[in-house]
């Protein structure tokens, strides 16, 4: 019998956390030991052991840690996988200078999948804006996301990822963001040239296809050597 890969959810009280452990239960292989989050109301949900943020190096050995917080929260959980060689994965946007040099360093000591969206289709989404980038030198790059009101940071991190990969291809991107209702996420990349433009648009509906992409990518990055992993290294 395999043994199943053992998960670590942090961020586990917010919508991220919660479909990632509701969702963790329908995937074969997988096995939630520890949901940290910023308080505790109750030790064990479910059958899984609750911690607080600050009970974080007390969590019992696991094998990936996957984690959708906040900025603040993510120098933590980073350290703890660095120092106890465990897998890293995370969607956790917002973060600074330093804390994407801490990630480049701890790659050298674990794998570890850092992405803005977990979604199959923004991965297929990355690579049509590669390719477009080439194909169309001149043409005005234009990015515009919409995302619920409550998330915090703009431009997401999953339109910087989309700029990014028009920059590695010559276009020089510009971004509008809206934040509005409960939109979950929609990313409209925009060539335009004389006399006609190009859309690709990506709309998520459903919270669930990111953490069903992450649970996959952590299965999958569980035992891999070192490094710094992307999305499409593990569909």
């Amino acid at each position: 019998m395999t043994t199943p890969v053992r998960l670590l959810i942090h961020g586990a009280s917010g919508r991220m956390g919660q479909a990632l452990l509701r969702l963790a239960t329908e995937r074969p292989g997988l096995q939630v030991v520890a949901a940290v989050q910023r308080k505790v109301d109750q030790r064990v949900l479910d059958g899984v052991p609750h911690f607080a943020s600050s009970e974080l190096a007390a969590a019992p050995a696991f094998d990936v840690a996957i984690d959708f917080s906040l900025p603040e929260a993510f120098d933590p959980v980073l350290a703890l996988c660095a120092e106890r060689g465990s897998a890293f994965v995370s969607g956790t946007t917002g973060l600074s200078g330093a804390q994407r040099e801490a990630l480049e360093t701890a790659s050298a000591r674990i794998p570890l999948l850092w992405a803005s969206n977990f979604s199959l289709g923004v991965a297929i989404l990355d690579e049509l804006v590669e390719r477009a980038a080439a194909a169309l030198p001149g043409w005005d790059c234009d990015i515009v996301e919409s995302h619920h009101t409550r998330k915090k940071d703009a431009p997401s991190g999953t339109a910087l990822s989309l700029g990014a990969a028009a920059e590695r291809n010559g276009a020089t991107p510009r971004y509008a963001s809206i934040r509005a209702g409960d939109i979950v996420g929609e990313h409209l990349v925009q060539f335009s040239g004389a006399g006609e433009r190009i859309e690709l648009v990506h709309r998520a509906t459903n919270r669930d296809i990111f953490a069903r992409g992450a649970l996959h990518a952590a299965a999958r990055l569980a035992g891999r050597p070192p490094g710094a992993y992307r999305l499409r290294d593990v569909l």
